[in-house]
């Protein structure tokens, strides 16, 4: 495929700032998209339309890619199989229930050793001098599911991280009809598994898709699922969980290198990619977002969303300014 770079084109706007002591000293460009309940944008901001990595937002897709393949979880475990998860001791145990029963261990994964992103798993893991490992890698549900796919469907399980793979051709054929639009690039994410990319509207696209999709269809499970276990997707104090808890019927998947979307019920959704693949600016741009859109759903804690819209700058260990959203 041809080589694609986010640098190309023009420079995407300030979508957030670092403020501190009432000076500007860093800020965030990037590009951002929000869909109406017609499907159509409703506002954006730099490059919708160039492709870039999704990273982890694409999970969604690749779960319901999972279930076309004859996956068959429960919803915990379905949410799990869509996560990045924080490695807490039921994350572990779902990814080891996953693999269990599809006759499979921890010998199978593929993904790199790691620690938890929870601090106090990754604590109570380094204090008993366990080195890292696969199953408590945050992408370590993924793998378990497709794994799982693979054995459910009759496919080989050793390779299925090559694009190749039947599995992963599925997946890719379920991510373009979601997005609209076909995948530009074929990359290695962090965690070994096929990266597609698309471009934040199509990343959009998507989202609005599995929300809106038919009842019972792998979509509308996999939005199901995610929607009834934010933590089991996400982990304790991650702000897709808080974000997902605060606003009913809300979708959402960060993913790395400064990637988020989400949908709404109603189908309104976005998507938002950092140039600079900072992570600090995703919450706060997402829910001033959502304060905008989902003030009007019923049973939004708008203080939540306020909060998180605002991230404290700190010195000395108290408030001296705030990460803002740059929105016009």
């Amino acid at each position: 495929m041809t080589e694609l770079s986010m640098a190309a084109g023009p420079a995407n706007p300030v979508l957030a700032e670092v403020v501190r002591s009432g000076f500007t000293e860093s800020v965030h460009r990037g590009s951002l998209v929000v869909l109406g309940q017609d499907g159509a944008p409703a506002m954006a901001a730099g490059a919708i339309d160039r492709p870039m990595f999704p990273r982890s937002s694409n999970k969604p897709m690749q779960a319901a890619g999972m279930l076309r393949a004859g996956l068959d979880l429960p919803d915990r475990l379905l949410a799990l199989a869509s996560a990045s998860h924080s490695g807490e001791d039921f994350h572990v145990a779902g990814a080891r229930e996953i693999l269990a029963g599809a006759g499979l261990t921890e010998d199978d994964l593929q993904c790199p050793p790691d620690l938890p992103l929870n601090s106090a798993a990754r604590a109570a893991m380094v204090r008993s001098g366990a080195q890292p490992d696969r199953i408590h890698m945050n992408c370590s549900g993924k793998h378990a599911g497709m794994l799982a796919s693979c054995v459910a469907a009759g496919w080989p399980t050793a390779s299925y991280r090559d694009p190749e793979h039947p599995l992963q051709r599925l997946i890719r054929q379920v991510v373009e009809d979601l997005a609209g639009e076909p995948v530009t690039a074929i990359g290695v994410d962090g965690c070994g598994a096929p990266l597609m990319a698309l471009t934040p509207v199509g990343l959009a696209r998507a989202f609005r898709a599995v929300v809106l999709a038919e009842p019972g269809s792998p979509e509308r499970r996999v939005a199901d699922a995610m929607r009834a276990h934010p933590l089991v997707m996400s982990g304790t104090g991650r702000s897709d969980a808080i974000l997902m808890t605060a606003v009913p019927g809300l979708l959402m998947k960060g993913g790395a290198e400064g990637v988020c979307a989400f949908a709404l019920p109603d189908g309104r959704a976005a998507a938002v990619k950092i140039d600079d693949g900072n992570a600090r600016a995703v919450p706060v741009v997402m829910a001033a977002v959502l304060r905008d859109l989902a003030a009007d759903l019923p049973g939004t804690d708008l203080a939540v969303l306020d909060r998180l819209a605002a991230e404290p700058v700190l010195g000395a260990g108290q408030p001296v300014g705030e990460i803002r959203p740059v929105l016009g």
